[in-house]
């Protein structure tokens, strides 16, 4: 709408702009179990996608992807809300787009309420609710259960310093626990300590694939850094 009436204003014609973007190109990479790796690579050379590709939610459009195991992805922890439903309805809601069954979320709700730390509200509309308040409920839900496969989008900012430390541990716990783990990070100190393979992307490809140190070293280099 904005281009149409700017071009009307400018007298010009109009043309069609929208072109094709392939967020990942000749992506050839085979994670085997056991396996701690680090996403490295700027704003935008694909890091996100190929973590949400992975995950399911974005389909390819050619070549194969393969997964075995359950995955469980930290990321879009504001998706999947009614906002006039309550906090509690919510989990529900939530718990089937993680695929989880009813009854498990019902066996499963207390813990994550009282993980959440809401008090009353959990009982109010969402829409009531801070945006930190829906971020300590959703990281609640998504982290009730862990699954073999962990994905990692950056390590989530979930709320006040005493919410902070209880996610912290618990994301401790599920990368403990998982059989595999992919985390997208630019904080090089984190990428050492949890990661032993780094895979370094630039403009959608994978342009390094090695050692987590030698990843970082690869990443500096590519992006003129110190």
């Amino acid at each position: 709408m904005k281009s149409l009436v700017v071009n009307c204003f400018k007298k010009r014609k109009l043309t069609n702009d929208v072109k094709d973007v392939h967020a990942l190109k000749n992506i050839n990479v085979d994670i085997r179990g056991g396996e701690r790796i680090g996403l490295l690579g700027h704003n935008g050379a694909g890091k996100s996608t190929f973590l949400r590709t992975v995950a399911g939610l974005y389909p390819i459009s050619s070549g194969e992807l393969k997964v075995e195991g359950e995955v469980r992805s930290l990321f879009d922890l504001s998706l999947g809300f009614e906002q006039d439903a309550t906090g509690r309805e919510n989990i529900l809601y939530r718990g089937l787009l993680l695929e989880l069954s009813p009854s498990f979320m019902h066996e499963h709700a207390e813990k994550i309420i009282e993980f959440a730390d809401l008090g009353e509200f959990i009982d109010y509309p969402i829409k009531t609710y801070s945006a930190g308040m829906q971020v300590r409920l959703a990281f609640s839900i998504s982290t009730s259960v862990g699954g073999n496969i962990l994905l990692l989008d950056e390590i989530i900012g979930a709320g006040d310093a005493k919410f902070m430390s209880k996610a912290k541990q618990r994301i401790a716990q599920l990368i403990d626990q998982a059989d595999i783990l992919v985390l997208a990070s630019h904080d090089f100190h984190t990428l050492n300590s949890l990661c032993q393979r780094g895979l370094v992307f630039y403009r959608g490809e994978v342009v390094f694939d090695g050692q987590i140190s030698d990843a970082v070293n690869n990443y500096k280099k590519i992006n003129g850094l110190s």
